[in-house]
């Protein structure tokens, strides 16, 4: 019982002569009785918990044990919850709460699948208390009533909370399952694996704009004479918590004997989290851009130029150990993070590294060599994995002035599927945004995904992650993706392919005007691609738009296509590819090209990018169509005049103008100038002298000149 003293209690005493009775009859039907839902109540008997109990004698249990006569009640402060599990996830109608006299004011009713993450179902202000009931439409295992106001200074107290089920709101999304037909699941003893990569191969090798999607899944163990040729929209990864877990004495290969020796069409493919040893101890990774190579140990070398060392144009790996040399050749530009290599040899116009052992020292005055010694906020991507015969997602946690590999330290957190609202083609954007009100995360299998409707991302913490390189295409002019103000939320692995009717905006982190600090738990966004066109008309105004604070881009490609189906000036229109306006973002591996207008336009204050590559848009019509401002072309990368603190290392921009070779761009950068703004090792190239800049940043560097395709560049701005 309370402890009060005499004063209190006989004040006490009077204002309950006042009520009707100390112990309300049982609690009346709910108002939210409807067709389907049931009268029966199904939080009775099932096992309770609370924030805190006034005593042993006012247990949660008190409050569904249908008894009118025992109660629950809460320490006496603001806020308390009472939370009940009823077992599994259940459609929710009605939740109905008989008070003693210390009730709660203002408090929510609230479902969650986890126990963790909870949705409101109900907000409660100014409460009077006595017995009410709520219509609610939800789903959840677990329900809670979260009090933030009580009505008196004691605490709060329930004789009885009712949970009503049925079937009149919208079935509950069941989280887990399979995996789905375009998912391969592999182990060493699968009978004929090579010729299941070898037919996959087949039909992606020259597959750029189709619609097939494949992912490889390889579980623990060794693999013999393995050579996995990767085509378009193919990915494999090993299912072992460690790349050593999955070890292939053979090859993962990219090569180029489809588009005549030339790779620089080898987008949209991954391998992840394997171990190869190399037939003749060299692997073959000759790949463009959206290719990521990731937590890879390659035992030997690595050659990122196709076979006969033909044109190549990437490139990203991350979270990798080779042990050999990297031997890049041909390729004009790539960028290395978090890894270690045994040596890196020669490179074209633009190798970038942060936090590599033993990666070459900068020599840009000279080479095409930009090297940080660390990597100031990274996080890896996730991953899925197998804990015994169990899939389970793993989440990296973030790591902070990196070098090296993150693994097999593995610091981070493991999700299980049944978290996960394993996504199939034919899902609809109702079902998705449904698993997302649940809790659930999401993990997109293989496939293309139209939606009627945005993607809303709402809950911290929230996983996204596709398989295969799922493919999200928004119909109508509808946005793709919408990802709240909320800390920790993970995008990775999947494509965003604009429909043939206008988008605002394909991917939005965070809402307009959005001012909380996510340093702790920044979102992240890996391996999220976006296309404009190539496969069919694409139309965007903005590729991706970052208005969060604290958010870590690594690596994307955003393209507005210059080759494939849907091609033209206006035809698949896309005036900008990055906008930021959130402080504090960083961007590891920064891929943007062809826009109509600026490629990257940067608001935000503080922010960095540590690698950038782009080429303008190759079906400029004239030097009219691009003149603003009295300024002839807009810079690949602008920051904004109200800018005071920027940075970025290693950026590169190359001008194509096939239409019109006459053009001379104003620059490739434009940045206010003052001393908080620095820009490192920058270079401008003509590609074949099909047009020029004029200078590198601002009014600033030398002008490219000529068909030798040789590089402008400075080393420090200002």
């Amino acid at each position: 019982m309370r402890l009060r003293s005499l004063g209190t209690a006989l004040a006490a005493t009077a204002a309950l002569l006042a009520l009707p009775t100390l112990q309300p009859p049982a609690v009346a039907a709910t108002d939210a009785a409807q067709a389907g839902c049931n009268t029966a109540n199904a939080a009775q008997g099932r096992p309770a918990t609370a924030s805190s109990t006034e005593s042993a004698g006012t247990p949660a249990s008190a409050a569904f044990d249908g008894d009118t006569g025992t109660r629950w009640s809460s320490a006496f402060a603001d806020p308390q919850w009472l939370r009940v599990d009823l077992g599994s996830v259940q459609d929710l109608c009605g939740i109905d709460l008989n008070w003693e006299a210390a009730y709660g004011k203002d408090f929510q009713l609230q479902s969650s699948t986890d126990g963790t993450n909870w949705t409101t179902l109900k907000t409660v202000t100014g409460g009077t208390g006595g017995t009410s009931s709520y219509a609610v439409s939800g789903s959840g295992r677990y329900v809670r009533i979260n009090g933030t106001a009580r009505a008196t200074t004691y605490g709060y107290s329930l004789w009885e909370m009712a949970v009503h089920t049925g079937t009149t709101g919208v079935p509950p999304v069941q989280g887990g399952g399979d995996l789905g037909s375009n998912v391969i699941v592999v182990d060493p003893s699968t009978p004929n694996l090579q010729q299941k990569f070898d037919s996959v191969f087949a039909g992606q090798e020259s597959n750029q704009f189709g619609s097939a999607r494949y992912q490889f899944l390889m579980k623990p163990g060794t693999y013999n004479n393995i050579n996995a040729q990767l085509g378009f929209y193919t990915s494999v990864s090993g299912l072992g918590l460690n790349p050593d877990d999955v070890q292939i004495n053979g090859d993962i290969t990219v090569d180029a004997g489809w588009f005549n020796g030339n790779a620089t069409q080898n987008f949209w493919r991954s391998a992840e989290n394997l171990a190869i040893r190399p037939v003749n101890g060299t692997d073959r990774w000759a790949v463009a851009q959206a290719a990521p190579f990731r937590r890879i140990h390659v035992q030997g070398g690595l050659n990122l130029a196709p076979n006969g060392y033909g044109w190549a144009s990437g490139g990203y790996i991350a979270d990798s150990k080779i042990d050999g040399t990297v031997g890049p050749y041909s390729q004009q530009q790539w960028y290395t993070r978090d890894s270690s290599v045994g040596g890196w040899t020669n490179g074209v116009w633009n190798m970038v590294f942060s936090g590599v052992q033993g990666a070459p020292a900068t020599n840009f005055d000279s080479g095409p060599y930009t090297t940080l010694d660390n990597t100031p906020v990274s996080r890896e991507k996730p991953f899925l994995y197998l804990d015994g015969s169990t899939y389970k997602v793993f989440v990296p946690a973030k790591r902070t002035n990196a070098r090296g590999v993150s693994w097999p330290a593995n610091a981070g957190s493991s999700l299980p599927l049944d978290q996960f609202y394993v996504v199939k083609p034919g899902a609809t954007a109702a079902t998705i945004n449904q698993a997302l009100a649940q809790g659930l995360n999401l993990l997109f299998t293989p496939g293309v995904y139209h939606l009627d409707r945005a993607i809303e991302v709402t809950r911290a913490n929230t996983v996204v992650l596709g398989l295969g390189l799922a493919t999200i295409v928004p119909d109508n002019g509808v946005d793709a993706m919408h990802v709240a103000d909320v800390d920790g939320v993970k995008l990775a692995g999947f494509l965003i392919d604009a429909g043939s009717t206008n988008s605002d905006t394909l991917l939005r982190i965070g809402p307009a005007g959005s001012t909380a600090d996510h340093s702790a738990n920044p979102t992240t966004m890996q391996d999220v691609f976006v296309r404009i066109g190539g496969a069919g008309p694409g139309l965007a105004t903005n590729s991706v738009v970052v208005n969060s604070n604290n958010v870590i881009i690594d690596h994307t490609w955003l393209w507005r296509a210059d080759h494939g189906s849907g091609v033209g000036w206006n035809t698949n229109r896309a005036d900008y590819g990055l906008r930021v306006n959130g402080n504090d973002v960083l961007a590891t591996g920064l891929f943007v090209e062809h826009y109509n207008k600026y490629d990257v336009y940067w608001a935000g204050q503080r922010g960095r990018t540590i690698f950038f590559q782009n080429e303008k848009a190759y079906d400029v019509p004239n030097a009219a169509a691009i003149t603003h401002d009295g300024i002839v072309g807009y810079a690949a990368y602008k920051v904004a005049d109200s800018v005071t603190s920027h940075e970025a290392w290693g950026l590169g921009s190359y001008c194509n103008f096939t239409t019109d070779s006459s053009i001379v761009q104003a620059h490739g950068f434009q940045v206010p100038v003052n001393s908080g703004v620095k820009l490192h090792d920058i270079l401008v190239i003509s590609l074949g002298g099909k047009g020029q800049y004029a200078h590198v940043v601002n009014n600033t560097g030398a002008p490219t000149s000529g068909s030798d395709t040789i590089p402008s560049k400075i080393t420090q701005f200002p």
